[in-house]
């Protein structure tokens, strides 16, 4: 038994340094590392036979849970509240019209009924955060494209699950309502937005007013926090996905101690998830069975991309300021990972006749998204002329709470409009309680004195009393234009 459980050990350290190695390939060449992760559980099927969907589906939503509360910690508000409309669009009709499109072919190709085709339809009809996220990040595409992509990817799947379960629902009970599914519909997302605001608000209050004895702990509550809107929502029968969501957009654009150190806890552990869940998928694939659906699976795929999904693209995107090479991009973009899996399970789980078939040939849908699709993004985007230099904007401000003492430790990074930019220190009439302690300028560390003039581009290192915290950040408050 030992013996056992140490080759386990020994298998799962090399699983995380290959996860973590091959990423540095796929960022190379542009595609997801779920290819990779995935292909190394295909490959460990040979070696070690796993047939337990149920615990696959159970880690596929714990690290769907995780990726998307990292995902929305990510993205700023400020950056997708121009382009909300067409996200959610996108994630609504979007979905139902690509769910449409390939329902139909895959009627046909498959040789299934129409309900269970609509069914497949809707398996694949979301696109991927995770994918998209480790795609589009770092990439200079134009910043409304990828904010555009990025909110439709974290706020489509709910959209995906609810046409999934009611479809498996129908299939089961074809006496179930229209009216009763629609109402279904409202309640999920209506219940599981205002629980996302909800928890999002009282975790930033208790992450700032509780001063723990270890700041390791700070990232572990937020991913408690998580966990916990996913179970209180699904209790409440509503969207535990896109609750998570949300509650990661209040937590990620709020002000909160150690933010930085919270983020980047999230993220790594956010990677660790993706690798264990894309190895359990790959595991339980089996390649001989591939070969039998490699034609239709191929031939659904290029429906789905040059064909359903554009189609979606255009029509959801008809009445918004997108051109016409703005639309191709997005609809080039809607990558397909790990959500088409997971919910590829379902009628497996379901003993629904066509299961296993659904899932294998969802998963080479899927893969060959992220192979195609994922290598292609950025030179498409550069001969479309929507590629800009822009670079990531250091985090503004970051909160570290000194122990249980009353101060709190800032840097900021200073923007041109900020109040004090151009300013002499002498000038800004400051509290005795709050002290500019370091600057750091053009990569050199230069000491705060009276005379000295804070610059855009700075980063200011700031010492303040808690109770200061209001006045501190008045001094860094950016005038709201118009």
């Amino acid at each position: 038994m030992t013996h056992l459980a140490d080759s386990v050990i020994m298998l799962l350290a090399a699983l995380l340094l290959i996860g973590v190695l091959s990423t540095k390939f796929s960022s190379r060449f542009g595609m997801p590392s779920l290819v990779l992760f995935i292909a190394a559980g295909m490959i460990l099927s040979r070696f070690i036979y796993y047939d337990n969907v149920a615990l696959t589906q159970l880690a596929g939503i714990f690290a769907l849970v995780i990726i998307l509360f990292e995902g929305g910690m990510q993205t700023s508000f400020k950056d997708i509240k121009p382009v909300i409309g067409p996200s959610l669009v996108l994630s609504t009709l979007g979905v139902l019209v690509t769910t449409g499109v390939v329902g139909l072919a895959a009627t046909y190709i498959l040789g299934v009924s129409w309900e269970e085709g609509l069914l497949f339809g809707a398996i694949v009809g979301s696109t991927d955060a995770a994918a998209v996220f480790s795609v589009l990040g770092g990439k200079n595409i134009d910043k409304r494209l990828t904010s555009t992509l990025e909110a439709e990817s974290g706020s489509n799947d709910p959209m995906a699950v609810f046409l999934t379960v009611s479809l498996i629902e129908w299939i089961e009970s074809p006496e179930t309502g229209i009216w009763s599914l629609m109402l279904s519909f409202v309640w999920e997302m209506a219940v599981g937005l205002l629980v996302g605001l909800l928890v999002g608000r009282i975790a930033v209050y208790l992450i700032n007013k509780i001063n723990l004895d270890s700041t390791g702990l700070y990232p572990v509550m937020t991913v408690g926090f998580a966990v916990l809107t996913y179970g209180s929502a699904a209790l409440l029968h509503s969207s535990g996905l896109l609750a998570v969501y949300v509650m990661g957009l209040v937590l990620g654009n709020s002000e909160i101690v150690y933010h930085r150190t919270i983020m980047n806890f999230n993220h790594g552990f956010a990677w660790m998830m993706q690798i264990f869940m894309f190895i359990l998928l790959g595991l339980l694939v089996f390649p001989q069975e591939l070969t039998h659906i490699a034609f239709q699976g191929l031939l659904l795929s290029v429906i789905l991309m040059i064909a359903a999904r554009p189609v979606a693209v255009f029509l959801s995107l008809l009445f918004f300021k997108f051109t016409g090479a703005e639309k191709t991009l997005i609809a080039w973009a809607g990558l397909r990972g790990a959500v088409p899996i997971v919910l590829a399970t379902y009628p497996l789980l379901s003993n629904l006749e066509n299961g296993r078939l659904f899932f294998n040939v969802v998963f080479f849908v899927v893969l060959t998204s992220a192979v195609i699709q994922g290598t292609t993004i950025s030179p498409l985007a550069a001969r479309l002329k929507l590629t800009s230099g822009r670079t990531e904007a250091p985090t503004l401000m970051e909160l570290v709470a000194l122990g249980r003492t009353d101060a709190e430790f800032n840097h900021v990074s200073i923007q041109p409009d900020m109040p004090i930019a151009g300013m002499r220190i002498s000038e800004m009439q400051l509290s005795d309680e709050i002290l500019f302690t370091a600057i750091i300028r053009d990569d050199k560390i230069v000491t705060p004195h009276g005379y000295t003039v804070i610059e855009p581009g700075d980063v200011l290192y700031v010492l303040s009393p808690k109770s200061k915290r209001e006045e501190m950040k008045a001094l860094f408050r950016v005038p709201e234009s118009g």
